[in-house]
């Protein structure tokens, strides 16, 4: 019996999908698996989590379609006369965006505009995006918005904002005095590149979005009820832009839910339960089990299966962000700069990964 083309065609494009992102891949082939050893539990999904990922997903596309990161580099970049200043102040918009609109969308916006200066002024940016990259993922552990598992481990373990920023703001320091002596080291060449001013036509939206952003942060820390921002959210969505609805990232919210799901059933089978208590029983194996698992499944899913049997939310909150920074695979945000930069640059992605 012949398959119809239509199923053919969407089957194909499942299995790209699959094929294409690896950690939904796993996500969901444990998701499957664990439900063989136990039942799962609606319990077990954390809607905060995801309410508030869906929200900031959605209000950062809109500031995307606005482009307001986009007016803002434009109209600071156009007054740099030389490469390493230019570098260093998209080292720093990755740095200081990323703790608000999340390091992968700082990476979205500002790779693209680094490739752009690059075929304008005919130098190598290589080690700029490779340093935008680290910038993005260092400053967005700054706060609980700036990734997806800062929010989780803020959410999960309940912490009062006092407590995450005093427990990430030494590495966020650091990291940027690091980064600026690293960029330091890059050749200083003169260059005359001008970008058309950006215009920003419905300020009134602008506004109302910027107000909404407001809100979904102001839920994230509990002052406001996540489910009242999620409905407002969606309101102002339907008025404003409802294409924004279809624009989520909704192959990362399943993600979360098939980990929650695997985490869930693993959690209650006895001795996978005592044996991951035993190791993780301390801080410094909570702190290098996230390091190193990081470097394989990514740090979202490495907070999420961590966080299920160890109190030490500190050392896994600092692992998770130090070890994004290890392969490729080790954060998302990693992976979208080395495709980003490779679709202009296929001939140098050995010469990247080897960086």
């Amino acid at each position: 019996m012949q398959v119809p083309l239509i199923e053919k065609n969407a089957l194909v494009r499942v299995f790209n999908q699959l094929k294409n992102d690896i950690v939904f891949s796993i996500s969901l082939l444990l998701a499957l698996v664990s439900c063989f050893f136990s039942q799962p539990r609606l319990s077990y999904i954390d809607f905060k989590v995801l309410a508030c990922l869906f929200n900031l997903m959605i209000v950062i596309k809109a500031f995307e379609e606005l482009q307001l990161l986009d007016k803002f580099a434009v109209s600071i970049l156009n007054k740099c006369s030389d490469s390493r200043s230019i570098s260093m102040l998209l080292i720093s918009l990755c740095f200081f965006s990323s703790m608000l609109v999340t390091n992968d969308i700082a990476l979205i916006t500002f790779v693209p505009l680094t490739l752009i200066i690059s075929k304008k002024s005919n130098i190598s940016v290589l080690k700029t995006v490779i340093l935008e990259t680290l910038a993005a993922n260092i400053g967005s552990s700054l706060t609980p918005m700036g990734n997806p598992q800062n929010l989780y481990i803020f959410s999960f373990y309940k912490l009062a904002a006092s407590q995450f920023f005093t427990s990430v703001a030494l590495f966020a320091v650091i990291g940027f005095i690091w980064l600026w002596l690293l960029n330091y080291r890059n050749p200083k060449v003169k260059i005359n590149i001008h970008f058309e001013a950006i215009n920003i036509k419905e300020k009134p939206k602008v506004v109302l979005w910027a107000a909404l952003f407001i809100l979904i942060i102001l839920s994230v820390f509990e002052i406001v009820d996540y489910r009242v921002a999620t409905l407002v959210a969606l309101l102002i969505t339907l008025a404003l832009n409802r294409r924004l609805v279809f624009k989520a990232d909704y192959t990362l919210l399943l993600t979360f839910i098939f980990f929650f799901i695997f985490i869930g059933n693993i959690s209650n089978i006895p001795a996978v339960n005592d044996y991951m208590k035993a190791v993780l029983n301390n801080g410094s194996t909570t702190y290098f089990s996230s390091i190193l698992l990081s470097q394989f499944i990514s740090n979202v899913p490495c907070a999420i299966f961590l966080s299920k049997f160890t109190s030490y939310w500190r050392e896994l909150l600092l692992g998770v962000n130090i070890g994004g920074m290890g392969t490729i695979i080790a954060s998302l945000a990693s992976v979208i700069s080395y495709k980003l930069y490779i679709k202009d640059n296929a001939e140098s992605s050995k010469k990247y990964l080897l960086a």
